[in-house]
């Protein structure tokens, strides 16, 4: 039977890389990660959300702005430091 491009493709990559099976436990370790970053995420939103709206009270539109960019690059950077972190604790994990 003739393979699929897709299948070729699909065995050329595994043999670069062969796939690592997680066990429950860092399966586990990851999801830990994940809703840590989860909850740092939602306390910065909910801290300059709050800003933002004391900015908008007062008139300080300038504010406004420069805190909107803040939430947005502290976001990103989580999200960033979240992966980081993630691809550290896989490269403990190694092949079975």
């Amino acid at each position: 039977m003739m393979k699929s491009a897709y299948e070729l493709a699909m065995e050329r990559l595994q043999k670069g890389s062969p796939s690592v099976t997680l066990t429950a436990e860092q399966k586990a370790e990851l999801a830990e990660i994940d809703s840590s970053f989860k909850a740092k995420i939602a306390e910065r939103k909910i801290f300059l959300t709050d800003e933002i709206r004391k900015a908008v009270a007062a008139g300080k539109f300038d504010d406004v702005e420069s805190l909107e960019k803040q939430l947005t690059a502290d976001v990103i950077r989580l999200q960033e430091d979240c992966e980081h972190k993630k691809e550290k604790l896989r490269a403990t994990f190694g092949p079975e």
